[in-house]
């Protein structure tokens, strides 16, 4: 039973998207639960049709191109559930690479845990990064777990992920489009799946890479990430008027800038390679501290495109 549907979100990464879709294509063991590959297009120019069109008769199963031209990452997510009436959604970025048994892994531990969402480890490379930070910097960009399959309490990020559509993605978007620029657009979808009663599953064999390009490689890019990822848990508790909540998020953000930030001065000083794992965290606790909107940063939509416009341009 063609049951699936994978979900690759691009924005001008043609090189990127290329990698993602042959590992798609060489995906083993589920020849007859892909219903289709879904690629979303968030340029507004639509430069990723005629890849995908020359890639098409390469892939065991039907390609379909949509072009979402408004640049958002939530956007782009909806304009793909739009495309597909498939009843489990998996979801691989255009900045990764799936193992052969990834969609095969994912597709065993939904039916083994009987959750809701369902998450694999990445492995990060970041092949440009300076010397020092590259193995901070894949561990950053990357993702573990357990290292068996099973129920997991916390759930993770859309990347490398399979879902029910009914339960976990439901109504016509399901993702808020409010954070289409900055992110956390799977933030929002995850705790209110869990208020509903939802649950997280782990495959631990759906191993996909993420691979890190030049601008991102960089520490600057990779704190900004940081604080925002801390904004995330003030924000959910926020969006939820849980007011004492934020108050106990920003208490751990408080303590974390502290004792997080007093080890990174000394790292520093030191000279030690360790020093940007204890400025991530620095970061983390300051975004716990600094949740409002006013302070977020932009990542996706608008903000890619410009710096892509300026770097053609350059």
């Amino acid at each position: 039973m063609a049951d699936v549907a994978i979900i690759v979100p691009t924005l001008r990464r043609p090189e990127s998207l290329e990698r993602a879709l042959r590992s798609l294509f060489g995906q083993a063991g589920v020849a007859g639960r892909v219903a289709e590959i879904v690629v979303v297009d968030n340029d507004p120019s639509g430069s990723a049709g005629a890849g995908v069109e020359a890639l098409r008769k390469l892939s065991p199963w039907p390609v379909v191109y949509v072009h979402a031209p408004r640049p958002g990452v939530a956007t782009a997510r909806n304009a793909g559930l739009a495309a597909t009436a498939a009843p489990l959604i998996a979801f691989l970025d255009d900045d990764e690479a799936a193992s052969p048994g990834w969609l095969a892994a994912l597709l065993e531990a939904h039916a083994v845990t009987g959750a809701d969402a369902v998450f694999g480890p990445i492995t990060g490379r970041a092949p440009d990064a300076e010397p020092w930070l590259k193995p901070w910097l894949e561990r950053f960009f990357g993702r573990e777990g357990p290292e068996r399959t099973g129920l997991i309490e916390t759930p993770f990020g859309c990347g490398n992920s399979l879902m029910t559509r009914a339960t976990a993605l439901p109504g016509p978007a399901p993702f808020d489009s409010a954070a289409d620029q900055a992110g956390g657009e799977d933030d929002a979808l995850f705790a209110a799946l869990k208020a509903r009663g939802g649950r997280f599953g782990w495959a631990a064999e759906a191993r996909v890479e993420e691979f890190a390009p030049a601008h991102r490689a960089t520490l600057g890019y990779a704190l900004a990430r940081a604080f925002a990822y801390g904004q995330g848990p003030s924000q959910t508790a926020a969006a939820a008027r849980d007011w004492p909540g934020v108050l106990r998020w920003m208490v751990i953000g408080a303590g974390q800038t502290v004792v997080w930030g007093t080890a990174a001065a000394a790292l520093t000083l030191a000279g030690s390679p360790r020093r940007a794992e204890f400025y991530d965290r620095t970061a983390r606790g300051v975004g716990k501290l600094l949740w409002i909107k006013g302070f977020e940063p932009h990542f996706y939509g608008a903000r890619e495109l410009a710096r892509l416009e300026a770097a053609k341009a350059g």
